[in-house]
């Protein structure tokens, strides 16, 4: 089978009872181009420095990942019987240029297969160099553990820094030479702040103006932002809130609110009006106000009369009258050219399961990316199935639960927040659901 970018499937429907594999990975460019493996924690960091297999280091420690380079050929043996999950959890595959000067863009193409034991091709994923523009690195694909199951998902997903930014992103640390070369950036031109600086400052006036509270919180985000190239990205944002009857203590506690704090560095950064629209939902869906850096602060506990007084109906989950709100309103009501980025929060006790995925199926054609999130609840249903929903014509939804806001540092927050929210935005691009 051929991969398309964003494509999830798990193993055992290529492999069958097999635990032991190779992925090969074949490069057509004119200079060199390393590749490696990052073995990752459950924490999205790097386990260990000895879990990035290379041509230096060509194995981890207990033989999970061996390495081997042949011509052009690079090849990773995995043997998912000596994999801890508790300590790796995800294996990243990734290229980057020995040549700073070159870019991504100017490859051919980067062939990435997996192979049986037997050497027979059972997938395959196909990159070329048109699919990039100033990238020095790249993510290629993912073997990852999740729902007591191995997969796989095609990326296919550019870093600008190269390997610096790579190492940074899963948490490593690059020491800087001491025999750098000289700068030849010309001295009249060398204070001038960058494209991505300006923005950065852009956003962090409006902030600090507004709601200094959240400036911390807002240069995590972008330093999430900056990694996964979202920074000039334009879009539109949204959050919807989980009302029901469970969810009472975390609005009482001040949990709700926390989130909406922290959607507003992403909402002024997507959006040049610094809002993002906001629904809440139990028996009925609930329109709120739209979220500003002016009525931001206590937002929870002032719109619509405070949460106590909101008229959503019955205490209990009724996800899909929500989710056919917001597309309504997205797509008839109040439509656009831009993407739409929403934030799905849930404390879990979902049912209706058919009608939600149907929902989202339906919704695949439409420039609209749902993030759900679960906090501090349990049930999450097909919520946790979305990596293996088929039938969407783009994966236009992705699920990650937390125990509750506080326990989740922001700056991983942040990085699974935005985790697949670029891979949509391409591959929709590509299927001409967003310009």
């Amino acid at each position: 089978m051929q991969f398309i970018t964003g494509q999830k499937l798990a193993l055992h429907q290529l492999l069958q009872t097999e635990t032991q594999f190779k992925l090969r990975v074949q490069v057509q460019a004119p200079f060199e181009i390393d590749i490696s493996s990052f073995g990752i924690a459950p924490n999205d960091k790097l386990f260990h420095d000895d879990y990035m297999t290379f041509y230096n280091q060509p194995q981890t420690p207990k033989g999970e990942v061996q390495y081997q380079l042949q011509g052009n050929m690079h090849s990773f043996a995995f043997d998912l019987n000596k994999i801890d999950t508790a300590r790796t959890s995800r294996f990243v595959i990734c290229a980057t240029l020995s040549n700073e000067q070159s870019q991504i863009h100017n490859i051919q193409s980067i062939l990435v297969e997996l192979c049986n034991q037997q050497g027979q091709v059972l997938a395959s994923y196909l990159l070329n160099g048109s699919n990039f523009s100033q990238e020095k690195a790249v993510m290629l694909t993912e073997i990852y553990f999740k729902s007591d199951a191995w997969r796989i998902a095609a990326i296919g997903q550019g870093f600008n820094g190269g390997l610096k930014a790579l190492v940074e992103h899963f948490g490593g640390v690059v020491e800087e030479s001491t025999a750098a070369a000289p700068s030849t950036v010309n001295p009249s031109t060398s204070n001038t702040p960058s494209t991505i600086d300006l923005k950065k400052k852009v956003v962090l006036d409006k902030i600090q103006n507004a709601a200094p509270h959240l400036v911390d919180i807002t240069k995590k985000s972008l330093i999430s932002l900056e990694k996964n190239n979202l920074l000039d990205v334009k879009a539109r944002v949204a959050l919807v809130l989980d009302y029901s009857g469970s969810m009472h203590q975390q609005y009482i506690k001040g949990d709700v609110q926390k989130v909406l704090d922290r959607i507003m560095p992403l909402a002024v950064n997507f959006d040049d009006d610094g809002s993002f629209e906001c629904w809440a939902f139990a028996e009925k869906s609930l329109r709120l106000s739209d979220v500003t850096l002016n009525n931001l602060e206590n937002f929870v506990n002032t719109d619509q009369g405070g949460h106590p007084k909101w008229k959503a109906g019955a205490r209990y989950n009724n996800e899909p009258a929500v989710l056919e709100a917001v597309i309504q309103y997205f797509t008839q009501e109040n439509p656009s050219h831009l993407p739409v980025y929403v934030v799905f929060v849930s404390d879990g006790g979902v049912s209706e399961s058919k009608k939600i995925k149907n929902i989202l199926k339906n919704a695949s054609s439409f420039p609209i990316f749902w993030q759900f999130v679960g906090i501090g609840g349990r049930n999450y249903g097909v919520l946790e199935q979305l990596d293996t929903m088929d039938g969407r014509v783009v994966d236009n939804c992705n699920f990650f639960e937390m125990s509750n806001i506080q326990s989740m540092p922001e700056a991983q927050l942040y990085d699974a927040l935005l985790q697949e929210f670029p891979l949509w935005l391409k591959e929709a691009k590509n299927k001409n659901i967003i310009r």
